[in-house]
């Protein structure tokens, strides 16, 4: 039985990670076209990708941009909104975490029409500006699960403690709630620009000339086959599995920390 759910969950890994390890290899391949034999080594595709006047390179910039912007205020409103769920009581709390958890429910085409049109009335359609902004309405709410999850784990009489203790609000926000979420801070900020970092369909209707690393893919393989695509995809992939590691790590870190206190 155990052999069989070994081979079982090798073959799953492999069936996921096999494009991704190929694609990998044939973006140090010389030719031209993924095909095997290999080619010899080369790093010709990520200097050409990555020149300074490539258009890939600018896309990069771009993406950079926007998930370090709408990640920070993804966390901000995201951890807002759980704070409130965690300290005040009021009416229609439910509908209020129901509205909060909407966005990554609603299709991503709809989504994006959606934020097309209503950045246009702002005039901030194209421009990075209106892609942070769509981006951080569909991150806020991981950032909002993830802080909430931990203020779950926190005991409501440390607030009240430090309150009894002479704290102002803020005196017990600075120094009892914030470093309590400071692990769930971080993987919301870390999660939520990964997923800026990686979202297309919203990004290709509102950034215009504006291009994110995703949409300028799109972009490329719609003219032909480029190598520059494996070399693209690969740093993508690698800066995406870095955040959602770091991520994940500090989430099982607090989750240690918790069953320790326990």
């Amino acid at each position: 039985m155990r052999a069989a759910l070994l081979l079982y969950l090798g073959a799953v890994f492999v069936f996921i990670f096999a494009p991704i390890v190929a694609s990998v290899v044939f973006s140090f391949n010389s030719d031209r076209f993924p095909t095997i034999p290999l080619g010899s080594f080369t790093l010709h595709w990520y200097e050409t990708a990555f020149a300074e006047d490539s258009p890939i390179w600018q896309a990069f910039r771009n993406s950079l941009i926007v998930s370090v912007c709408a990640a920070t205020l993804s966390t901000l409103i995201g951890f807002a909104t759980a704070y409130t769920d965690y300290r005040y009581g009021f009416r229609f709390k439910a509908g209020y975490i129901a509205l909060a958890l909407l966005p990554p429910t609603v299709p991503l085409i709809i989504l994006a029409l959606a934020m097309l049109a209503w950045l246009s009335q702002l005039g901030l359609s194209g421009t990075l500006t209106g892609i942070v902004v769509a981006h951080t309405v569909l991150g806020a709410p991981f950032a909002m699960a993830v802080t909430r999850l931990r203020l779950s784990q926190m005991d409501p009489s440390l607030e009240a403690a430090a309150w009894n203790l002479g704290a102002s609000e803020w005196g017990a926000m600075r120094h009892v709630i914030l470093p309590f979420c400071l692990p769930a801070i971080i993987s919301a900020f870390c999660l939520t620009a990964a997923v800026s970092f990686d979202e297309f369909a919203v990004a290709w209707f509102v950034s215009g000339l504006n291009k994110t690393v995703p949409v300028a893919i799109l972009e490329i393989l719609q003219g032909n086959v480029d190598p520059q695509i494996n070399a693209v995809g690969t740093v993508v992939f690698l800066t995406s599995m870095a955040l959602v590691t770091i991520a994940q790590l500090l989430l099982m870190a607090k989750g240690r920390k918790a069953w320790k206190g326990v």
